[in-house]
């Protein structure tokens, strides 16, 4: 605590908390370290602090692992080893098109424990679009700032015969040259992470603005004679003499596609720009792309928190198309191996964030996410599949099928000018059959004749793969009513939607594994992590219904019988049964160390079960633990959040409840109503209109709606229509230290279930 406190005083004004501290601009709000205070067993977040911008091709980041470890940055970690481009969405996955660059004086050292140098939070700057850092042991400050596809870095050197810098192409496939009389070098990694990718390198091109006396490649840690080295692991150092203070500029570019279309694209992004150009550059995107949601009130940390979630949100997916001479759109393919025209993106597991963030693309930047749905098009056209999780291509990994609520929530919300009908027909082929690489659905011949995946055929995660699937073919149905489908050949998919009554035991009220023939998975313990589910427990699947929670109140035999059981989850100890990991996972160790019993909000699958009592008429209890979540779980600090951050969603979650609202099923088109944090949010939509959310009276004790009006009537309602919502809207929130129990008690008043619809 002490250590932090120091931190807080003395680092830059995105962390101190000292009131007077002035916040100019909104990227002065964020917090990049937010979350990188993790390790395996235990995540805070396990994030990085990225520096890049909205959703850019390339990240850049300072590392402090070793090479190919997953936690390539934490916050507890006192030695930096290099300046690391990379792709990284989590630890779990690990990275691909990788580089790091690293300056150093006196011995020179190749090796990255040789290279490395201690630093301190206290002489690090972090920022959206600027990092900067001092390296003690080398008497360097580095400072780095991008664009979409290069950086620019300032070197700071002291007087030396000896500086050097290393540029390091990692292990698993190499290539380097150094070319002194363009003071340049050139080079590429093959290294990634999921495959097979074929034909995959990443190249960059590094040019420095300071004549190379100096220059060597090694083999790993052999020098070489050569200025061109192909080798399993390959290097290059370059050296020269520095005067005190002498500041040597390094332009990086980089490119999935060749070493020509790496100069391409730091030519078209930098230009002949001084590194505060670019810096300011950056900036200004990030001031853009963040002032899209403005906030009012709240403290100074509930800000910084609300900021540093939102430009967590814009890095996933990223970009990996590039423009090449001829200006057009191309993009390296994971699937073919070739130069494709067109958009593409990786870097997102839908799995995650079908739930929040790309609801929050719909809402607030429709445009990426149109970029987005035209890159999961040629995903389909070159590997025969939609990605369920991409990075780059295809990832086995998580269960479900959740391209479909991606794909069909963004035409049902009104984006257009794509081929839509190429993507409904993805849609139809992942759904009946079972793709490489988690694509399509495993289990789906069982599926579509038992309406379940068995627990007892050698399948794991089948009910969590049941449950997901059920909601998929809801969204499916949808997509296909509004591209108008003969009914005969979409009915099937609204039958299947209502496959997840097949896997809810009445005895105990809960979701439960079933065997092939029709018996229950026995022993059952509602307790018991993975097995039957995935990541979680009986009591956190059991919520997710998303598309049809009136039919699972039903299954509860009412709504009070309903409440009772999601009133349990937080009142029940958090228990667990971790034997089939063999070891406490760090999802339950989230879950049991955070007070509120089996609610795991760390992970995804029970993120949005706050919301569901909205739909049983008693919406108070809703916000009560909407703020209570925000509160508790999350701040703008290293160990800021509860679990796994996941590409976006987790923050999206935190982002979308901050507003007041949630999008419990995507694909219905609905936001079910929490309580806001804010006195007042508005959100600038991309066709200019505005949402204005208003809630004056808000405080730490007034967390309960008391009233509310739309556009200046009365709303009882417990939710809002997207179509509807985006076509401006003024909400006015009454908020109260005490619940109004009279409010949104109604059946007409609750959210869309699939089981109302006539």
């Amino acid at each position: 605590m002490k250590r932090l406190f120091l931190l807080l005083l003395v680092s830059s004004p995105f962390l101190s908390f000292s009131q007077t501290a002035k916040i100019t601009s909104l990227s002065d709000y964020v917090n990049p370290l937010m979350g990188t205070d993790s390790k395996y067993d235990l995540s805070n977040g396990n994030t990085y602090p990225a520096i890049a911008l909205p959703w850019g091709m390339n990240f850049w980041t300072p590392e402090t692992g070793k090479m190919g470890d997953g936690w390539q940055y934490t916050y507890s970690a006192n030695k930096i080893n290099g300046f690391k481009q990379t792709h990284q969405p989590s630890p779990w996955m690990n990275d691909y098109g990788q580089f790091a660059i690293m300056p150093e004086t006196g011995h020179m050292k190749v090796t990255q424990y040789g290279r490395q140098s201690w630093f301190s939070h206290k002489a690090e700057i972090v920022k959206p679009y600027y990092y900067s850092v001092y390296l003690a042991d080398h008497d360097v400050t580095t400072e780095i700032t991008p664009t979409e596809r290069s950086a620019q870095f300032r070197f700071t050197f002291p007087k030396s015969d000896s500086s050097f810098i290393v540029i390091d192409a990692f292990n698993k496939g190499s290539y380097v040259k150094i070319i002194p009389s363009e003071r340049k070098i050139v080079g590429y990694s093959t290294r990634f992470s999921h495959g097979p990718l074929p034909n995959f390198k990443s190249y960059f091109v590094i040019y420095l603005d300071k004549p190379i006396s100096y220059y060597h490649t090694f083999s790993d840690s052999t020098m070489t004679d050569s200025l061109e080295l192909h080798d399993k692991h390959a290097s290059a150092v370059i050296g020269f003499k520095t005067t005190k203070g002498e500041k040597v500029h390094l332009r990086v570019a980089s490119s999935f596609i060749s070493i020509e279309q790496a100069e391409l694209n730091l030519k078209r992004e930098q230009g002949s720009d001084s590194f505060e150009t670019t810096e300011q550059k950056a900036k200004s995107v990030w001031e853009k792309t963040l002032s899209r949601v403005a906030v009012e009130g709240g403290t100074i940390d509930q800000k910084r928190t609300f900021y540093s979630c939102l430009y967590r949100m814009l890095f996933f997916p990223n970009k990996l198309y590039e423009i090449n001479a001829r200006g057009e759109r191309v993009h390296y393919s994971p699937y073919t191996g070739k130069t494709e025209p067109g958009y593409m993106f990786a870097g997102t597991g839908f799995w995650d964030t079908f739930r929040a963030l790309y609801p929050f693309l719909n809402l607030v930047y429709p445009s990426i996410n149109k970029e987005m749905q035209e890159g999961l098009i040629n995903d389909y056209k070159e590997g025969g599949w939609l990605p369920e999780w991409s990075s780059p291509g295809y990832s086995a990994v998580m269960v479900g099928n959740n391209s479909a609520s991606v794909v069909s929530e963004a035409y049902l919300k009104g984006l257009r000018g794509y081929d839509i009908e190429t993507l409904y027909k993805a849609l139809v082929h992942g759904a009946n059959n079972a793709g490489p690489r988690a694509t399509g659905r495993e289990g789906v011949q069982y599926y579509n004749t038992l309406g379940y995946v068995p627990y007892d055929v050698k399948i794991n995660e089948n009910a969590a793969r049941t449950l997901e699937y059920a909601y998929d073919d809801f969204a499916i149905y949808k997509l296909g009513q509004a591209l108008g489908k003969p009914k005969d050949s979409i009915e099937i998919y609204k039958k299947r939607s209502m496959n997840y009554k097949n896997l809810f035991d009445q005895r105990i009220g809960l979701m439960r594994g079933k065997n092939k023939d029709g018996s229950w998975e026995t022993p059952f313990s509602p307790f018991k992590w993975g097995d039957a589910f995935t990541e979680g427990n009986s009591w956190h699947y059991t919520w997710g219904v998303f598309h049809d929670i009136q039919g699972l109140v039903n299954l509860m035999s009412g709504k009070r019988l309903f409440v009772a059981k999601l009133d349990s989850v937080f009142t029940l100890p958090p228990i667990f049964d971790d034997s089939y990991y063999g070891e406490v996972i760090h999802e339950i160790r989230e879950m049991q160390i955070a007070n509120m019993g089996q609610y795991a909000h760390g992970n995804q699958p029970i993120q949005h079960m706050i919301y569901l009592y909205d739909y049983a008429g008693e919406p108070w209890k809703a916000q009560y633990w909407a703020r209570e979540t925000m509160n508790r779980m999350y701040k703008a600090t290293p160990d800021g959040y509860c679990g796994d951050e996941d590409n976006g969603q987790t923050s999206a979650w935190y982002v979308f409840s901050a507003m007041g609202f949630y999008p419990v099923c995507p694909a219905a088109g609905q936001y079910v109503i929490g309580a806001p944090l804010f006195n007042k949010v508005t959100l600038t939509l991309e066709n200019g209109k505005q949402i204005v959310i208003n809630a004056p009276k808000n405080s730490p004790v007034n967390k309960y709606i008391n009233g509310l009006t739309y556009n200046g009537k009365p709303y009882d309602r417990n939710y809002f229509d997207h179509l509807k919502l985006v076509q401006g809207a003024v909400l006015n929130f009454d908020m109260s230290a005490k619940p109004n129990k009279q409010r949104g008690v109604k059946d007409a008043d609750f959210p869309y279930s699939f089981s109302n619809e006539k």
